[in-house]
């Protein structure tokens, strides 16, 4: 045997480890917990100067479409459709960012890939 292998962890590697784990189990709870309250969420969101507004939750269900009367034109339903679209789309990237900044705080800004 060579001089001065041990054959094992030496200086405290294994209360390293204890620590790491520590910490990785934290972190999991943290993240659990982020989920939970991004799920919890709702971003509103509107298009053509508010005549037509939605809301979504965190887990990107639609909660609720408004329409303005004003902005219902039998002529130009094309339009409408697209304001609606909008609004849905700018309410999703909103919740999307909130979720976003809610999973940094809980992984420390460890950069996980999403879903993890």
């Amino acid at each position: 045997m060579a001089k001065g292998y041990g054959g094992g962890f030496q200086g405290g590697g294994m209360g390293n480890m204890g620590n790491l784990m520590a910490q990785a189990q934290k972190m999991q709870r943290d993240m659990d917990k982020a989920k939970e309250e991004i799920a919890a969420m709702t971003a509103e969101a509107s298009a053509g100067g508010g005549v037509v507004s939605a809301q979504v939750d965190g887990a990107h269900k639609v909660l609720s479409v408004t329409i303005d009367p004003s902005a219902v034109d039998p002529q130009d339903v094309e339009m409408l459709q697209d304001l609606v679209v909008a609004a849905v789309n700018e309410a999703m990237r909103k919740v999307d960012e909130a979720a976003a900044a809610r999973m940094t705080r809980a992984t420390g800004g460890m950069g996980l890939p999403p879903g993890f």
